[in-house]
């Protein structure tokens, strides 16, 4: 006989934990499932650093906070921002244990609703978790966007895409074509490059980004507005959410973090901003030839894809596998989501990156996290 909960959590990375953290406070019968920080740390590299500073911390309490963290070690934020990839994951560490998070580092292959009532999670080794509602805090990782017209002119086996390129070692004393602008491209080819890469070429379709810091003190107050007012982003006109997806553009996808430009700037990098690829075939050595629509002819031996995450819901593999998804509606990919999380299945709650359409472009980042936690957490315990 399976385990049962009244609240089952899939997924442990950021969103996940926060949940459990503040489920856990609630006093909710709760489990989550999933390897902790399992897209950290196997589809992020070593060396990699985070836009965000200290303040974009997991507790929905405020207590065990970034800085809290720091304190323990005697440091101060300007010590260790910007943040690395490795400390952030252990703060994530620290907090699992500060607030007694026990994940099961299973995965979840099909989610179905019971005729009983609830959901029923299965797992790959054969185990059932029977829950009265289903909070699904899977982040973005399932998601790479692989656009249909690069795919139809890259040849199979010679590219990737960056959640999959993170050992670069394999790639060392070769030749990189990264496709993308924003600064996991940049960051990429700096660290390629680093690792002993002999070029690194990065083309993308807008100009080239400018090293400047990054503003993102007005988002804070923006997602912290939807504890007591969970429905003012959907409430929006068109042209209020076109006015926060341009600031949020200008910030993130026009600058590059300062910290980068020497590691850019310099040797064996090469930028060709405003370029599209027009072709990219084998030559009879091996090599790729690569032509670009400003003329320019590269050549190169493996391609990268830094060109993002977009939710296809329907594409998930536990929800496609099971009987959920005919009563799951979605729009543009994204699911349908109440003032709460909830979706038009009763009882299954999503949120993360899935959650952008009626929540705004917040939840493709950290920032969200405690947000997301507390009204998740808030409805559910009320339903109890």
């Amino acid at each position: 006989m399976g385990r049962t909960t009244d609240l089952l959590i899939v997924g442990a990375g950021p969103y996940g934990l926060a949940l459990a953290a503040y489920a856990s406070h609630l006093g909710i019968n709760h489990a989550i499932v999933g390897e902790p920080m399992a897209f950290w740390r196997s589809h992020m590299p070593d060396g990699m650093f985070l836009r965000s500073a200290s303040d974009w911390h997991l507790d929905p309490l405020n207590v065990d906070t970034i800085e809290a963290y720091l304190a323990e070690l005697e440091r101060k934020p300007a010590d260790v921002e910007p943040l690395s990839r490795a400390f952030y994951l252990d703060y994530a560490a620290w907090f699992q244990r500060r607030k007694g998070i026990e994940p099961l580092p299973e995965l979840v292959t099909r989610l179905d609703t019971d005729l009983r009532g609830g959901c029923r999670a299965s797992l790959a080794t054969g185990e059932t978790i029977a829950a009265r509602r289903v909070a699904l805090a899977l982040g973005f990782g399932a998601f790479p966007y692989l656009p249909d017209e690069l795919m139809a002119k890259l040849p199979a086996g010679r590219f990737s895409h960056t959640r999959d390129e993170v050992d670069f070692e394999p790639l060392a004393g070769k030749r990189c074509l990264i496709i993308g602008g924003r600064q996991s491209a940049y960051e990429w080819a700096a660290l390629l490059r680093e690792a002993g890469v002999a070029e690194v070429h990065v083309s993308h379709r807008q100009a080239a980004p400018a090293f400047a810091v990054s503003d993102w003190s007005w988002v804070g107050p923006l997602v912290d507005r939807m504890v007591d007012d969970p429905g003012w982003y959907r409430a929006l006109s068109l042209a209020g959410k076109d006015d926060i997806e341009r600031r949020l553009y200008d910030e993130g996808r026009l600058k590059l973090e300062p910290w980068l430009e020497s590691r850019v700037l310099r040797d064996g990098i090469h930028r060709w901003p405003e370029t599209r690829l027009v072709s990219c075939t084998e030559t009879t050595a091996g090599d790729l030839a690569v032509a670009l629509d400003n003329g320019e002819r590269l050549t190169v031996d493996h391609v990268i894809l830094a060109t993002g995450y977009r939710v296809r819901i329907g594409e998930l593999p536990l929800l496609a596998a099971g009987n959920i998804l005919p009563k799951l509606e979605h729009r543009n990919g994204f699911p349908v989501l109440s003032e709460r999380f909830e979706s038009s299945v009763p009882g299954l709650y999503v949120t993360s990156m899935p959650a952008a359409r009626d929540f705004g472009p917040f939840f493709n980042f950290t920032i969200a996290v405690r947000t997301s936690a507390r009204l998740i957490g808030d409805h559910v315990a009320a339903l109890a």
